[in-house]
């Protein structure tokens, strides 16, 4: 019997360089996507798959993600008094219940795989869901919900992937595929950033993945890969000679907003893509001088 996956961790201890000085007092999962942060998205995510504790492995400077997911009563009270009753649901919608988030220091920046490891005595003997915040997804339905549906036919481990042009693969973790549907192939190797020559195809990682708690035991043990860190690639490859790993190519787009072009794309769809700012923002987006052609390459984009 497949065990269900009731947690999810979410790494959010990285200083987020490449944003400064906007990310100097505020961390980048906190940065927002027209009016919702990037970690909330995440978490949306996550809960909208079934997740129901969630796990945060912070750094320095993040108390305000804690902040972020904790009441604030002075600000409901206003809400309330001033009859803003819509904008106080949301907030409290947004909340996950009472003891179902947790929060672990990563003390040093070791890397994604060490920040993994250091959630292992939360999640224990439990499969997990991990979730990139940076990685951010617009489709008809959340990347998680994809991969649960294939890991409860599977079980074992299962990796969001999408497809990219080659000459990017470099960039990468891109994954050997066997046979099978893009709901759910057999990925039969992976290899970290190769050269488009050498890569064995042109899926790559996407941020999201549903991983076996034997993954503690490989990084408690795993040495520092690139850039003097622990990958949790590696990891994973050990781990691949002994537990099956699937595929999920998912449907819809993917924005990648650790980088400043990703992140400013995904606020350009998202808020075409709001029922309520969209036609105003394609507007706005004309005021500008923009061209048509480009509007409704927007607007696709979006959809």
């Amino acid at each position: 019997m497949v065990k269900r996956v009731k947690t999810a961790v979410f790494p959010v201890a990285g200083l987020g360089t490449r944003f400064l000085p906007a990310t100097k007092a505020v961390p980048k999962e906190m940065l927002t996507v027209v009016d919702r942060p990037l970690i909330q998205y995440a978490v949306d995510e996550a809960r909208d798959a079934g997740i129901t504790h969630f796990v945060f492995v912070t750094g320095r400077n993040k108390g305000v993600i804690e902040d972020h997911f904790d009441r604030q009563f002075e600000l409901e009270t206003t809400l309330e008094a001033r009859g803003k009753l819509a904008a106080l649901a949301e907030l409290r919608n947004d909340l996950p219940s009472a003891g179902r988030t947790s929060f672990t220091r990563q003390q040093e920046p070791l890397g994604l795989g060490h920040a993994v490891w250091c959630a292992r005595e939360i999640i224990g003997d439990e499969p997990f869901a991990l979730l990139l915040p940076d990685m951010l997804f617009n489709g008809p339905r959340g990347v998680l919900s994809q991969m649960m549906d294939t890991y409860e036919q599977t079980g074992g481990n299962v990796i969001a992937v999408e497809e990219v042009p080659y000459k990017e693969v470099s960039s990468y973790g891109v994954v050997a595929r066997g046979e099978g549907k893009d709901s759910g192939f057999p990925i039969t190797g992976m290899v970290e950033k190769p050269k488009p020559e050498d890569a064995p195809s042109n899926l790559i990682i996407s941020g999201r993945y549903i991983l076996q708690p034997e993954i503690f035991d490989l990084l408690a043990d795993q040495p520092r890969g690139a850039g003097g860190e622990i990958q949790l690639t590696d990891a994973m490859q050990t781990l691949m000679q002994r537990q099956a790993f699937a595929g999920v190519k998912y449907e819809g787009q993917s924005f990648d907003c650790g980088s400043k072009i990703g992140f400013l794309a995904a606020n350009v769809a998202y808020a075409l893509d709001r029922p309520d700012i969209g036609e105003d923002f394609l507007a706005a987006l004309a005021k500008m001088g923009l061209h048509t052609p480009l509007i409704d390459g927007l607007r696709i984009a979006a959809e």
